[in-house]
């Protein structure tokens, strides 16, 4: 178990430079932050830091500049929107790796917040090099990693620094991700279903493994099924199908036996389009020269009983095309059926990515008990891999 924030006294805080890793790899337009909710999601951390009379120091990647400066990924639009989110101001570092910028944490005064420049501007971060980290290190007395969703991650900001700067512990969304996730995976309210949806079963099939001893049942959408529905013999038209992933299909079925659930029809079309002619048929009937690219009504009702008859729901991947209307249904259908059963008292979590996208597009990301940030660390969490960013934190017995 991690050393988490609230578990530091006060006097640990007041007056320290406290080195937060946070996710803010927002997207932007003109320069302009358009959608905030990973610099929403750091807040609490962020406040409780204040009020506490910390010095915080913020590190955030964006994009993938390539290790260099790149002005179209600066965190300049994320400085002026964590202003008007926190109502202050934000001291804005330049180059964190700079004596500058180790001369201005020393400045700041309590309850204050810098933001450093992209650390992926530098070389050293997706390097992990020692040498960056310890130029990072110079800019805390103390390490908070709040960015899950980068968590996978073996880079200088986020398994690095945590090497060098003590007390290492989880913000405030890192712990809740932990809670969440591992919950699921190790003490899971039953019935514990999982819905597995996205293009491909090769990028599901640790998942699909990890979870199958673990889940009551697996609910599978998206493409992927159509690899399955090759295995049992089935013709799938032009949808996309991993021809080189049929055996293992065929041995996972026989493996989950009743455990894995497949969609029993699907929305075919020649082409994808929003304008283009579609059908609804049974997984039997999918036509030469059309593809799936939904789960048919009958499955999504089919879905919905097993989603409200569950203890807990894990959902990782879409049912269909969801950024392609009327292919996007499925997607919907299982996102309002996860909703419902929230209310009734199941505990659902999503897996970040394209689920939790969809989920937010639908207006019911209030309405799940846990909507991840971490699209692949979520994913690897699921697995059972081990996280850089979470191993490099304190263990609970560490102070």
């Amino acid at each position: 178990m991690k050393r988490t924030l609230d578990q530091l006294d006060a006097i640990q805080l007041e007056g320290q430079r406290v080195l937060v890793r946070v996710d803010f790899n927002t997207p932007l337009h003109d320069g302009v932050v358009t959608d905030d909710a990973r610099i929403r999601a750091a807040l609490p951390t962020i406040t409780h830091l204040r009020n506490h009379g910390a010095r915080v120091v913020l590190l955030s990647h964006l994009d993938r500049p390539h290790g260099r400066p790149d002005p179209r990924y600066s965190l300049r639009p994320v400085q002026l929107q964590l202003e008007r989110l926190l109502g202050a101001p934000v001291t804005f570092i330049e180059d964190p790796a700079s004596d500058d910028a180790v001369a201005t944490t020393k400045r700041l005064p309590r309850g204050a917040v810098a933001l450093a420049e992209n650390t992926r501007f530098h070389p050293g971060e997706e390097a992990n090099d020692p040498a960056f980290s310890e130029r990072l290190a110079l800019l805390g007395d103390l390490y908070v990693n709040d960015a899950f969703g980068t968590a996978h991650r073996a880079h200088a900001s986020t398994q690095g620094v945590a090497r060098l700067l003590h007390p290492a512990v989880a913000g405030f969304l890192m712990e809740r991700e932990l809670e969440f996730l591992g919950r699921a995976l190790d003490d899971p309210r039953r019935p514990f279903v999982a819905i597995m949806g996205g293009a491909k079963i090769s990028g599901k099939i640790d998942l699909i493994e990890a979870l199958l001893p673990r889940a009551d049942s697996i609910l599978i959408g998206g493409a992927m099924a159509c690899t399955f529905f090759k295995a049992m013999g089935f013709q799938v038209g032009t949808s996309l199908v991993e021809d080189d992933k049929i055996d293992l299909a065929s041995k996972l079925l026989d493996l989950a036996g009743d455990k894995l659930v497949l969609p029993t029809g699907a929305v075919i079309a020649e082409r994808l389009a929003s304008d283009a002619p579609t059908r609804s048929v049974s997984r039997e009937e999918i036509k030469a020269g059309w593809a799936m690219f939904d789960i048919d009504e009958p499955t999504e009702v089919l879905f919905a009983g097993y989603i409200a008859a569950a203890g807990t729901v894990v959902w990782n991947g879409p049912m269909g095309v969801f950024e392609t209307p009327p292919f996007d249904h499925g997607t919907v259908a299982v996102a309002q059926a996860m909703a419902r059963a929230t209310d009734a008292g199941t505990v659902t979590v999503v897996g970040g990515g394209d689920s939790a996208a969809a989920v937010a597009e639908a207006g019911l990301t209030d309405r799940m008990t846990h909507v991840s940030t971490g699209g692949g660390a979520a994913l690897e969490f699921l697995e059972g891999r081990t996280l850089p960013g979470v191993a490099a934190l304190d263990d609970v017995t560490d102070h």
